[in-house]
């Protein structure tokens, strides 16, 4: 039987490395820990914060699909392929980095830091030619009700991966109560809440607390605040 895992806010691990502070769910970098390596095909789940000017500069990546979902500020991008683009809240950026791609994120604005979701997946698809998508989907209707912005379909809404998953973002008034369908059976759904509180069938969850498990049946969604919650659909394998 697959268990249900829980990470509250202040359970996650904090690098600060004073241009950037990051709260990181899964093991990252310098830090290791056995329990936390991944929820199926979710490998990495970094909030960060970059000060103003600061940023990453030119590294490669190669077969992993990234993902940059900014929620405060403005971030640059550029990379080995051309692109050069500046996502903001609203928006989102998928990368997948297949045979290898160099690239950078900075934070153009010199007074104002940029908070963002450092998301990667593990590909389906080993060894393709690197792409880039972004989205602004801050049109769409995420008002009550779950906004898909992500799927491996690229006639499907959102940006498009090398991975049976979907995201999806909905925007919750308070008191109002949901249901959301997995799109592939046996996979995995990660909640993330961006802000305020929610309870995911029996399981209540605050600020940038999240919670992976693996339904067998429609997930039942409550807002006990207004709320912002990020869903990660993804596969156990692949």
């Amino acid at each position: 039987m697959k268990n249900n895992i829980l990470h509250t806010a202040d359970s996650r691990f904090v690098a600060d490395h004073g241009w950037l502070k990051s709260a990181q769910t899964f093991s990252f970098h310098d830090h290791y820990d056995p329990q936390r390596i991944q929820f199926g095909a979710l490998r990495v789940l970094n909030d960060d914060i970059v000060h103003g000017g600061k940023g990453f500069g030119r590294h490669p990546h190669d077969n992993m699909e990234i993902i940059s979902i900014p929620l405060e500020g403005t971030l640059e991008h550029q990379d080995s392929m051309g692109n050069v683009a500046v996502i903001e809240p609203g928006e989102i950026q998928a990368m997948s980095a297949g045979t290898g791609i160099y690239h950078t994120e900075f934070n153009k604005d010199p007074d104002q830091p940029v908070t963002f979701l450092q998301i990667w997946l593990y590909p389906d698809k080993l060894n393709v030619t690197p792409r880039y998508d972004q989205l602004d989907y801050s049109k769409g209707d995420m008002h009550n009700k779950f906004l898909q912005i992500l799927s491996p379909d690229p006639k499907d809404e959102g940006v498009w991966i090398q991975q049976q998953a979907w995201f999806h973002i909905g925007k919750l008034d308070k008191d109002f109560d949901t249901n959301h369908s997995l799109k592939r059976a046996g996979n995995g759904l990660y909640v993330f809440v961006v802000k305020g509180n929610i309870i995911v069938n029996d399981q209540a969850l605050g600020q940038r607390d999240g919670y992976g498990f693996w339904p067998d049946s429609d997930v039942k969604f409550a807002a006990t605040s207004d709320a912002e919650v990020l869903l990660m659909e993804v596969p156990e394998k692949w």
